[in-house]
């Protein structure tokens, strides 16, 4: 209504200022001044009103400035084709001004529709879906002014996520609602573009009041339908726009292709465990086939001489009989505890329980609890007293620290040095355990963090420590790795985050 009332009172201005500041002038070049009025209307209201400017404009200057003035008729045949050619050429300015405005507009939804779906997709990018819905959700009602939004996972126990006021997720989450949902289509389909399907209860309870009307964008991806987009408008509010309707249908298309993705990402993730698990399984058969049977082997045979009567036994020999299940039984144990912790950390259980620690402290303990092992060697230990502290496991990085020392001290030789030093490298902390036994060959440097991987030299090994040192550094978001050492030997550097 604000549009004609337009046209009309920019009509009169324009006639006001003919007949009183112009004064008449040359007609053929003051109904040019209509034209003004008319283009205005068009632009600020559209087609409806400028038509209404154009005939208004074509009446006002016939009545006030052709002879007869105030009159609808004309004395000179010769001004209806003037008059005729005005009304055309105000009715063709008129139409074209009003379809660059609703272009203007149709391209002006189109830059809110990009920028939405790009917020929406560049939140649900993240590779963690949970912490990626509520920022798209957030953003796709406050773009389409809804009172509630509701994402539903299809999937058991995939939950959803809820934003609004209570009472309209309460009218969402109810099933006796009425319910319009969106059939998405597109310019290839035989029904046409998206379009609202109404769904209505097959009986509502009398006395019952009506609830917000509810719309539903279901979220498919390829056949399979992965929840439902639930949201409800502000209440008493206008249905949805063409353009806000290919909105919710793009953004109801990139949550599903999120949902998919997510899907797809744990598949794949379930398969990697399989596979792993499956090689695990596999080395623990190895493992049992030879490394447990070796020490089982040793202590069944010390136990049966020992339970032999038709023997006698020195006390030296019971003695070394006893020595040897002893030291058999210590190795089984320590073999099974290391396969027990790297079954935990390939199936993900062993994390870490971070907090903040002095490294220095931590590298004190380690070697004063290791003095029985590195007893044949000069333990020189390097850290700065200003080292800051840094979060980590202090019982999982005191492993790994552990494993390191104990193998440097059974490769390198009675009386040679192991250094252990920590130190700041930029963003990480640097530690190091470096020995002078025979080194780390390049062929081997990069097989020996594998799981019961054993250099030739180490046969009694089993070649679990370092995989174990791995993961728990990796756990921690650093990376370790073997050095050959200048003079000779071998230098095992790991690096914690600071």
């Amino acid at each position: 209504m604000a549009g004609y009332v337009f046209a009309l009172v920019s009509v009169a201005a324009v006639t006001a200022v003919i007949g009183l500041v112009l004064g008449g002038g040359p007609v053929g070049n003051i109904s040019m001044l209509y034209l003004v009025a008319v283009l205005a209307t068009a632009t600020l209201h559209g087609r409806g009103p400028a038509t209404v400017a154009a005939l208004s404009a074509f009446l006002a200057f016939d009545w006030w400035f052709i002879d007869p003035v105030h009159h609808f008729s004309i004395a000179d045949p010769s001004e209806y084709v003037a008059l005729l050619l005005f009304l055309l050429t105000a009715a063709v300015t008129g139409t074209l001004a009003s379809l660059l405005r609703e272009r203007a507009e149709e391209a002006d939804e189109r830059r809110r529709e990009a920028l939405v779906l790009y917020d929406v997709a560049r939140s649900l990018a993240s590779p963690d879906l949970e912490s990626a819905l509520p920022s798209a959700a957030s953003r796709l009602a406050g773009a389409l002014e809804l009172d509630a939004l509701l994402i539903r996972r299809a999937r058991p126990g995939g939950g959803e996520l809820a934003i609004g006021d209570a009472a309209s997720l309460a009218a969402l989450r109810s099933a006796g609602a009425d319910q319009h949902l969106l059939r998405a289509g597109g310019a290839d389909d035989e029904l046409g573009p998206a379009r609202w399907v109404t769904i209505v209860p097959p009986y509502r309870p009398r006395g019952q009041q009506a609830r917000p009307l509810t719309h539903a964008v279901p979220l498919v991806a390829g056949d399979e339908r992965l929840g439902t987009l639930l949201v409800v408008r502000r209440t008493g509010g206008a249905a949805f726009s063409a353009s806000e309707d290919r909105l919710l249908a793009a953004a109801g298309a990139q949550l599903a292709q999120a949902m998919d993705r997510e899907r797809l990402r744990r598949d794949a993730l379930d398969a990697e465990v399989l596979r792993r698990t499956d090689e695990l399984k596999t080395a623990l058969l190895d493992a049992v086939s030879h490394d447990l049977r070796t020490p089982l082997a040793s202590i069944l045979a010390a136990a049966g001489s020992l339970r032999q009567q038709d023997v006698e036994w020195s006390d030296g020999q019971r003695t070394e009989f006893v020595a040897a299940i002893e030291t058999e039984a210590r190795r089984l144990d320590r073999l099974v505890g290391d396969l027990l912790d790297l079954s935990r950390i390939e199936a993900g259980v062993l994390t870490p329980r971070k907090a903040w620690y002095d490294v220095g402290a931590l590298v004190e303990d380690v070697t004063g609890r290791l003095r029985p092992v590195t007893a044949g060697h000069a333990v020189r230990i390097s850290v700065p007293d200003d080292l800051p502290p840094v979060q980590l496991d202090y019982v999982e990085i005191d492993q790994v620290l552990s494993n390191l020392i104990e193998n440097a001290a059974k490769f390198a030789p009675p009386g040679s040095d192991i250094d252990v030093s920590a130190t700041v490298d930029g963003d990480d902390l640097r530690i190091e355990v470096a020995d002078r036994g025979p080194g780390i060959t390049p062929a081997e440097a990069g097989r020996v963090f594998a799981p019961f991987h054993r250099i030739a030299r180490d046969l009694r090994g089993t070649g679990l420590g370092l995989a174990i040192a791995r993961r728990l550094v990796e756990a921690h978001g650093g990376t370790i790795r073997v050095e050959q050492r200048g003079g000779g030997g071998s230098r095992f550097v790991f690096t914690l985050p600071r």
